[in-house]
């Protein structure tokens, strides 16, 4: 196998910039119920890149959970992501859909959700997540995978369902776009690309991009 020989004709869907909603949330939505109906694995998996002190990006698979005024997603705030987002509060995130040969990039600038909507989601998840949050230094070095069992084990001596409590340095937070792009797989590589700049009066710039 070469890789270079490995190809796809799109030929799926169309995008038309006459057809898409005047709101990039909006006409995200639509297509997100459309992956939903699709039964897209995993739909809400999107990848989070944000910038190291360094200036280097890093990026990893985080899930959304929430699209309302932005795109809501959850981690430790002591993380790599977390840090990064405190030094740099902008970040990127891509959809990949191949099974709707569909994708969406977002740009815009991350913050803290409430303490309120963060417990809201925290109390919803299995109690062995929400442990899971306490027991996890997430993206610190451990000696070992019996330390993180460990730590689970001794956690659950200590509290039940109804004694646990989110841990601060645990939360969402919701990215608010500034640009976003649909892309439609298209024949030829000649893809359907529709662009969305956020203007000074909060309205949106709607352009076709060249693939």
């Amino acid at each position: 196998m070469k890789l270079a020989d490995i190809r796809i004709d799109y030929t799926l869907k169309s995008l038309d910039e006459k057809e898409v909603t005047i709101s990039p949330i909006d006409q995200f939505r639509k297509w997100v119920e459309e992956a939903n109906q699709s039964k897209v694995h995993e739909w809400n998996a999107m990848n989070l890149s944000t910038v190291r002190p360094d200036g280097k990006p890093n990026s990893r698979i985080v899930l959304l959970k929430d699209v309302d005024t932005g795109l809501v997603f959850f981690t430790n705030y002591n993380s790599a992501k977390g840090k990064e987002l405190e030094n740099n509060p902008f970040a990127a995130i891509t959809f990949f859909w191949p099974v709707l040969e569909r994708q969406v990039r977002f740009i815009g600038k991350v913050s803290k959700i409430t303490p309120k909507e963060s417990d809201d989601y925290y109390f919803s998840r299995p109690f062995a997540s929400q442990v899971g949050a306490w027991a996890s230094p997430q993206s610190e070095v451990i000696p070992d995978r019996a330390y993180l069992e460990a730590k689970e084990e001794e956690l659950i001596k200590k509290v039940n369902q109804d004694s646990i409590t989110r841990p601060e340095h645990w939360g969402g937070y919701r990215l608010i776009p500034e640009e976003v792009e649909f892309w439609q797989g298209r024949s030829s590589r000649l893809h359907d690309r529709i662009h969305y700049q956020k203007m000074e009066d909060d309205s949106w710039k709607i352009e076709r991009l060249a693939p």
